[in-house]
């Protein structure tokens, strides 16, 4: 799945519409964000390809009816509520540059108050309004992924945005196992979280992922070649992962468990393109 990402307009000029365009065009979903260009309506005109639109709390109970009653009205197939930014990341590059995302710039920080108000029973109320699948996405617990099964939704998504949001937090792929345990086969289950090789993918899935979404791997590509590029680099996504099945001798996603996959220390170290920079060196771009 190709996640959701803000302000896709800096990243390359078409938008949100070169993201559609390349999902339709290799056969995945995309998630589409509140907060990218353009409107969630030309988006969606796109093309028919069927997609999902997440939702940032940016006003009150009325505010989302609306944004709710725009996504179904255009034709997106399902409903994705992101969890897991009640307040900004210290994203210290930011900090150090001074930039914001148009995104920060047109909401502005004083209507973020609202997402901070989120509750479980708001959240349920969304679902019914939307009459659509709904998802989850910003859990980083066992005991969250069950709360939201108890309130009925339809997919988990294991996330720590792209570990933007608070340094030292558990990686999804950590994370992931102990959602899967909890949710036991009630909901579907997504992760995304550096997942750039068709290796990242099959752990994944080896470990009770039902589908991975891709973020900074989407990014990079778009950045290079737009629509093309990402239609490339999911194309070499493929190759790697049906390379990767066929080392380890299965020939369908299903007949991977979690017996594939162990643990082991990291090999390389932190450098520039984490999200938190730690040695002077790291904070050159």
């Amino acid at each position: 799945m190709l996640a959701p990402i803000g302000s896709l307009q800096t990243i390359t000029t078409e938008g949100g519409v070169a993201v559609a365009r390349a999902a339709a065009e290799f056969g995945v979903s995309t998630l589409v964000s509140t907060v990218t260009e353009p409107s969630l309506e030309d988006i969606a005109a796109t093309t028919d390809h069927p997609k999902i639109f997440q939702i940032y709390i940016r006003g009150d109970e009325a505010w989302v009816d609306t944004l709710i009653e725009r996504a179904t009205a255009a034709g997106y197939m399902a409903l994705t509520l992101t969890v897991d930014s009640a307040y900004y990341g210290r994203r210290e590059r930011q900090l150090l540059s001074g930039w914001r995302p148009p995104s920060m710039r047109g909401y502005g920080e004083e209507l973020r108050i609202w997402q901070a108000r989120l509750t479980w029973d708001w959240m349920a109320r969304m679902k019914r309004r939307g009459g659509l699948p709904f998802i989850v996405k910003g859990i980083q617990t066992a005991e969250d992924a069950a709360t939201a099964v108890e309130h009925g939704v339809d997919a988990i998504y294991v996330s720590n945005h792209g570990g933007r949001q608070m340094d030292h937090g558990d990686g999804a792929i950590d994370i992931l196992p102990e959602v899967v345990a909890a949710v036991d086969g009630r909901a579907e289950i997504i992760v995304d979280g550096g997942f750039l090789r068709g290796t990242d993918v099959l752990k994944a899935i080896a470990l009770g992922a039902n589908a991975v979404g891709l973020g900074r791997l989407q990014a990079w590509a778009l950045a290079a070649g737009g629509q093309a590029g990402l239609v490339r680099a999911l194309e070499i996504l493929e190759a790697e992962l049906k390379n990767a099945m066929g080392l380890v001798g299965v020939s369908r996603l299903d007949e991977l468990d979690a017996s594939f996959v162990k643990a082991s220390r990291a090999v390389t170290a932190a450098h520039k393109l984490g999200a938190f920079p730690f040695l002077p060196e790291d904070l050159r771009l």
